[in-house]
């Protein structure tokens, strides 16, 4: 399957700035989407990729960006909803359910078969969290297309590498504070290295053998979060103490961080954390051999 070009939706973000170098060095050419190149959250210029200023919300600026590409990538993803409603708030319901509708609309517009649909692990519709709920909502709106689209899912676990926002944001906290109130702090994850996330997108992008598919991807280890705390400490050469919550301070804590401009946590994050965050074994990417947490993190998480 030979690709040119690639559309990253939401490739401006953390997952986005990796998946566009290795594209690169095949030899494709990158277009991400942004409201505000000024916002883009790649560590430093790429030349590999040519930014549009345009809103992805627009069915027809949308239409008009994917006119030539052989590709798209949905990388859209959002941790937080202020909105309440059930199953799942009108912000997830238009980022991970309408938009990637509008995506395959303007797809067949543009007579462009292949999509790769980065979902999450553990999306379910019947899940505890709204996230999670929405998330499935989203798979489900794309399986349904009835064959228009060429399409493969990722359901990855929690994404950690240079740069992202689960270990640094840990790490910023603990050269703060001397006592870490964790809530969750059994909740189970399996880490994936952001590298081997893009590897696989990239790798499933000229591999028809995996259209239709859907794929889990996880790190070699199981953590609980209590340990990743621990762990993320001892990187940064920290010693502090964690202290596990109960279940109805772990809900106060959510609920006070939730109010917070860019929660660190909130209720509905915790919800998500109600379900070990981990793949079944069944769904693992073709050949898939990801990194060790312990292999990457002491290159960027620094002692300072």
């Amino acid at each position: 399957m030979r690709l040119k070009r690639v559309v990253l939706i939401g490739g401006s973000g953390f997952v986005g700035g990796w998946l566009a170098r290795q594209l690169a060095e095949r030899g494709i050419r990158v277009t991400v989407p942004t409201r505000d190149r000024r916002h883009c959250k790649w560590p430093t210029p790429r030349p590999e990729a040519d930014f549009v200023e345009v809103d992805s919300n627009d069915p027809q600026a949308l239409s008009t960006l994917l006119a030539g590409a052989d590709a798209v990538v949905n990388l859209v993803g959002i941790l937080h909803d202020r909105d309440p409603g059930m199953p799942y708030g009108a912000g997830f319901a238009a980022a991970h359910v309408e938009l990637p509708k509008r995506i395959v609309t303007a797809m067949r517009a543009n007579g462009v078969r292949r999509l790769v649909h980065i979902s999450a692990l553990c999306a379910a519709t019947d899940a505890p969290s709204a996230y999670l709920r929405s998330k499935a909502a989203g798979e489900n709106a794309l399986l349904a297309t009835n064959g228009d689209v060429d399409l493969t899912i990722f359901r990855p676990s929690v994404i950690f590498g240079p740069n992202d926002a689960f270990l640094n944001l840990f790490a910023g906290l603990l050269r703060i504070f001397p006592v870490m109130p964790l809530g969750g702090a059994e909740a189970r994850f399996q880490p994936v290295f952001v590298g081997d996330v893009a590897g696989a997108i990239c790798d499933s992008l000229v591999n028809a053998a995996t259209i239709g598919g859907v794929y889990e991807l996880g790190g070699p280890k199981v953590y609980t979060l209590r340990e990743l705390v621990a762990f993320t400490a001892m990187q940064i050469g920290r010693r502090r103490l964690i202290i596990a919550l109960p279940t109805w301070l772990a809900s106060l804590q959510a609920q006070l961080l939730g109010l917070l401009p860019n929660p660190p946590m909130t209720p509905d994050n915790l919800r998500s954390m109600q379900v070990a965050n981990v793949t079944d074994g069944r769904h693992d990417y073709p050949g898939w051999q990801p990194a060790a947490l312990e292999d990457v993190v002491p290159g960027y998480l620094l002692r300072h």
